[in-house]
């Protein structure tokens, strides 16, 4: 079964130093996007990640730091692969979790104010485990009936995403052919970040997910005690995290300094626009 799209649809696949969403980087980065009109367009990079490759994640996907010394930084290939997803939704395996969260960390690392706003993202991961409870090699055999030939390669994981989601679409007859549909379908735990360490609860309210303020909400966090937001933003967390204190942080102070020129409902509701992550 063929996409229905309204949009592009990027899939796309990493191949990186670890596993560490804050402080890992990618070493290959290959990009499928498909078209509502059927095209599509492809590029594959490897990528200097300006730190060393441990041996035993070389083990893993081949990658050596030998490979990649010459290869252009992500830096260097932000703005391309930024123009290149740009207009699009994004779907990957253990997207959501792991590949998005580690794109929008070397985005922002490189200056792009990289965020969800209009984006939907498919999991075929989450699709895939719903259903049969399985690894990417195992679902191109069980959807495909194919061996996955290069596993742990950018490109082989990548192309083989995209059959996965077009056979699992033929399968499952409950399953919505939209990306709306297959993007809540996919979804996680409500997060107001990627990483989870700020999650929505059942009000629509950001509330933290870790720490001694487990389970509170953002905002009385930070009228309670206004460190714990810097303290958050000189510690080792994902940038995007901080992105997201910061304009709930924000959207506080609008609230409670409306400007003359907006009313404090506008304001908030454009805010609330811009932060929409859901």
């Amino acid at each position: 079964m063929e996409l229905n799209l309204t949009k592009p649809l990027v899939f796309f696949d990493l191949e990186t130093t670890g596993i560490n969403i804050a402080t890992d980087r990618i070493v290959e980065i290959s990009i499928l996007k498909v078209f509502p009109n059927g095209n599509k367009e492809s590029k594959t990079w490897l990528v200097n990640p300006e730190i060393e490759i441990p041996e035993h994640v070389v083990a893993v996907h081949g990658i050596t730091n030998e490979k990649v010394v010459n290869e252009p930084t992500f830096k260097e290939l932000a703005s391309t692969i930024n123009e290149m997803i740009a207009d699009a939704d994004l779907a990957g395996f253990n997207s959501n979790r792991f590949d998005i969260p580690l794109l929008a960390e070397e985005l922002l690392r490189a200056g792009i104010d990289f965020d969800m706003d209009n984006k939907k993202a498919i999991d075929v991961q989450v699709i895939f485990h719903k259903k049969e409870q399985r690894t990417l090699s195992a679902g191109y055999k069980f959807y495909c009936g194919k061996d996955l030939e290069d596993a742990h390669s950018a490109e082989a994981d990548t192309m083989a995403t995209y059959e996965i989601l077009k056979a699992q679409l033929d399968k499952y007859d409950d399953i919505e052919n939209s990306v709306d549909s297959l993007s809540e379908y996919s979804a996680h735990t409500k997060r107001a970040d990627f990483a989870g360490f700020i999650l929505f609860d059942d009000e629509k309210q950001e509330i933290f997910s870790f720490g001694k303020y487990k389970g509170r909400r953002v905002v009385d966090v930070l009228k309670e005690n206004p460190g714990y937001n810097s303290w958050i933003q000189q510690a080792d967390f994902p940038l995007y995290t901080k992105k997201v204190l910061r304009l709930i942080k924000e959207r506080m102070s609008v609230a409670k300094n409306p400007t003359d020129n907006m009313s404090d409902e506008e304001k908030l509701k454009a805010l609330q626009q811009k932060f929409n992550l859901r």
